[in-house]
């Protein structure tokens, strides 16, 4: 048995890689919403400063009166002392081995809440504390309920993601402000055959009070508001998010706006109104969940996670902002002057700045071990490969493994910044070098799908013999997978450097060109410059 003092590095790079900072998208799945019966859940940990990599924490047994020490995710700051379990569950990433994975968005909340409450358990350790002592999505979500309760909240207001192989809650919690011990929280269960997401704003209103089946919250979520006189209503009539996170115009159009994205992509059917994601409080609200047109598949899924809102108002290809190769990103800062006006840039689900994102698939029908699979990529999701990392591995490939390297230097044995070159190299001359990227990211993910029938089957027939075997050859299998294609996306990335050198372009035969602009931009410059590069008619030679 390990010791705990030899267990506490390993666990603090597990929860640094929860770190996500504010400005994350989750997408939630159903198990009757899926294609083939899984659920899922989706999560992008998007900040300039995190490094993405994936952790893996074994099960362990600890002595009677064993302690943990709280070291908060995103800052490595200590926090406090609780008492360590007896029993500990393995996590790779952010899916434990009974195939129960956890998401976030932080949505802050009244300043009243968000301001130093006396809790030492912060939201990273929540998550981790949910994965390594619940074996469901329920008994985590009671984890996490009590946890809160009995040592305090020390974090922001942050919607949770949580998922098993049969149930997909989304779970809305605040602590109590300044000085106030615990949290206050509502959880709901996805309804069978719905989807629903959450994107840095609370977004449970109303819901009801006597349906434990579907429905957990805090006892005082109720009453605590009515002490402090932000509700005078019927207990019916709550809304957690309009009394705890009242949405504003950046709550909307920075968040709500990329629920709304996906709702569309999912169900086109529902010609969902853009009035209160463009910012208008007013406006009638976003479901809390909707039934897509079709059944969603892995990829459909993965798909979702890249959108930068095209083919509708807030298409960020469409505006003079794009440039002359149609770059849909904006970098910081969001908001900007003119004239004493302030405006905004788009923020879409696919962001330059994410560290790492996932797709966590659960399936009933199988083991534990074989049935969760990890989807897990790095960097820019529009840019990602979403690699299978079996939630009963027992350990992780070495180029997007803790430790490899990390955010404070560039390194060409780390699987993260082999991805970020060839991101940041495309958005140089984004329409020409996505067309190279997509190829072999399709490539790569389509090879993953379609192995994993007979990976399985191989995995089973270990499995009945020995659930160790089985772990072994997942194992194997993971790591090949995260080696070869950090592998491949260096050769991409030597490929992208060679083929678009000094702004040319070389074509198939490998000969250097210089195609044009699009005549939409070249049309710009006149307008802002008119006749400074014309260019004046050639004079006819004389005879």
């Amino acid at each position: 048995m390990k010791s705990l003092r030899a267990l506490l590095p390993v666990l603090a790079g597990l929860m640094m890689i929860a770190a996500a900072l504010p400005a994350c998208t989750n997408f939630l799945i159903s198990k009757g919403a899926s294609a083939d019966g899984s659920t899922m859940i989706t999560y992008s940990a998007d900040s300039h400063e995190l490094y993405g990599d994936i952790a893996y924490l074994p099960a362990a047994v600890y002595p009677e009166g064993a302690w943990m020490d709280v070291i908060e995710g995103d800052t490595g700051k200590y926090l406090g002392r609780i008492p360590q379990a007896r029993q500990t569950y393995a996590v790779v990433g952010l899916m434990n081995e009974f195939q129960v994975a956890l998401g976030e968005t932080t949505y802050g909340g009244r300043d009243e809440l968000s301001e130093g409450p006396a809790g030492i358990v912060d939201y990273v350790t929540l998550m981790q504390l949910a994965l390594q002592r619940g074996k469901t999505a329920r008994e985590a979500i009671q984890v996490m309920g009590d946890i809160v309760a009995q040592y305090g909240y020390a974090s922001e207001g942050e919607t949770f993601s949580i998922s098993d192989p049969n149930e997909v809650w989304i779970m809305d919690l605040i602590g109590k402000g300044k000085g106030a011990k615990g949290a206050v929280w509502v959880a709901r269960r996805v309804p069978d055959g719905y989807i629903s997401g959450h994107a840095n704003q609370a977004r449970i209103r109303q819901f009801p009070l006597k349906d434990p089946a579907n429905c957990l919250y805090a006892p005082d979520v109720i009453t605590f508001a009515r002490e402090k006189k932000w509700f005078t209503g019927k207990d019916e009539e709550f809304s957690f998010m309009d009394t705890y996170s009242p949405a504003n115009f950046s709550a909307l159009r920075f968040c709500e706006a990329r629920v709304w994205c996906m709702f569309n992509r999912a169900a086109p059917s529902l010609k969902l109104p853009t009035a209160y994601i463009m910012g208008d409080t007013k406006a009638e609200p976003l479901p809390l969940w909707i039934k897509p047109d079709k059944k969603l598949t892995v990829h459909d899924v993965m798909q979702l996670m890249r959108d930068h809102y095209e083919g509708t108002p807030m298409d960020m290809t469409q505006d003079v902002g794009a440039g002359p190769f149609v770059l849909p990103y904006r970098w910081r800062p969001m908001e900007w002057k003119v004239d004493g006006k302030t405006y905004i840039h788009e923020r879409a689900v696919s962001t330059q700045q994410t560290g790492y994102s996932f797709v966590a698939q659960g399936r009933s029908w199988l083991p534990g071990p074989i049935g969760g699979i990890f989807w897990f990529g790095v960097d820019d999701t529009f840019t990602t490969v979403y690699m299978p990392m079996y939630c009963g591995i027992q350990a992780v490939p070495k180029p997007f493994a803790k430790g490899t390297a990390d955010f404070s230097a560039f390194s060409w044995d780390s699987g993260f910044w082999v991805f970020n070159f060839v991101a940041n190299w495309a958005y140089t001359r984004y329409k020409d070098m996505i067309q190279d990227i997509q190829p072999v990211q399709w490539q790569l993910e389509g090879k993953f799908l379609a192995e994993t029938p007979e990976i399985e089957k191989a995995a089973m027939d270990l499995y009945k013999r020995s659930p160790q075997q089985a772990r072994d050859y997942l194992t194997a299998y993971s790591v090949k997978q995260g080696d070869e294609t950090y592998a491949r996306w260096k050769k991409l990335g030597e490929f992208l450097l060679w083929k678009y050198i000094d702004g040319n372009v070389r074509d198939s035969q490998g000969h250097v060109t210089h195609p044009e602009a699009p005549q939409e931009w070249y049309k710009r410059i006149l307008k802002e410059t008119g006749d400074r590069y014309l260019e004046p008619p050639k004079e006819e030679k004389k005879p």
